[in-house]
């Protein structure tokens, strides 16, 4: 390998940290992620990096028209198909992630916020995504856009717009309260007390859950205290091993069946109620995560 090869392949995995934050971000799943990062890095294998002077932000432009292409290219397929999808979650014990864990959840935006970005063009998304949280210039992101600086100003705008809309300062941040709400959560449904349930859900809670192509009678979207709670009647003397865990930063838990990881719960609170539930049942991006259930 030349002097150059071996230039950029170091600063590469210096960069390693930030751009797979970044991929992750446009993105929303890890998988898809380490992809774009190995894509990216199979293009720079080819490009001339003469002139180069910020390698940095030489980098994270590759990266993110590379996870541009494939968000747009994920969102044609799933309008398409009209299907539910669920962000790969960022899972740790019940306590804390682990450094590289936190170099994914840097500037965590939290598991509603995400599902607000998931709603967003994808144009918006890489505008806001990397001058917001990565203080890309706006005349970078326009490059990348085929836009002009003006434009990309305005679709990072409208997305910040949205992302208020939000409303993250109603949300409950204690993660010591969250897993009290989540523990409250899975006793009432296991003990069959529905009343209970129904008090700790939103009014207009939503529940989405992802079986993927490999249980595709797990995927469906759900929205009320009624189709809700129906749906977590499932638990009811379950043989299900619940595992607390951190979820993209918030309480959650990994379901253990039959000594393997069955799914991946994550929540979103408001208040002392849960607004939001997100399941990950689909078996081949389970096993993607490596997850340990004698690690949590």
């Amino acid at each position: 390998m030349t002097d150059d090869r071996q230039w950029l392949a170091d600063g590469f995995e210096q960069n390693r940290p930030r751009l797979r934050s970044v991929a992750y971000r446009v993105l929303g799943s890890v998988a898809d992620a380490d992809d774009a990062l190995q894509e990216a890095w199979l293009r720079l294998s080819r490009a001339d990096a003469d002139g180069v002077e910020n390698l940095s932000a030489w980098l994270t432009t590759i990266v993110a028209r590379v996870s541009l292409n494939m968000l747009r290219s994920r969102r044609t397929r799933r309008e398409d198909s009209l299907e539910v999808h669920v962000s790969d979650p960022v899972v740790s014990a019940f306590g804390g992630p682990n450094p590289e864990e936190e170099a994914v959840l840097a500037d965590s935006i939290g598991l509603a916020l995400q599902v607000v970005l998931d709603a967003l063009t994808p144009s918006e998304r890489l505008a806001f995504v990397l001058h917001d949280m990565f203080d890309v210039p706006f005349d970078d992101i326009a490059s990348m856009l085929d836009r002009s600086p003006a434009a990309a100003r305005q679709l990072a705008s409208r997305a910040r717009a949205r992302v208020r809309g939000a409303d993250a300062t109603t949300l409950e941040t204690d993660t010591g309260r969250q897993r009290e709400i989540v523990d409250a959560f899975f006793a009432a449904s296991r003990a069959g007390r529905f009343d209970d349930l129904l008090a700790l859900l939103s009014p207009d809670v939503v529940l989405r859950s992802d079986g993927g192509t490999g249980l595709p009678a797990a995927t469906t979207r759900l929205q009320g205290r009624a189709a809700v709670s129906a749906h977590a009647k499932q638990f009811h003397q379950s043989a299900a091993i619940l595992h607390p865990a951190m979820v993209n930063g918030s309480a959650g838990v990994v379901i253990e069946l039959n000594a393997q990881v069955g799914a991946v719960m994550a929540f979103t609170f408001s208040g002392d109620t849960i607004s939001e539930i997100e399941i990950l049942a689909d078996p081949d991006r389970l096993k993607g995560l490596g997850l340990d259930v004698a690690a949590l």
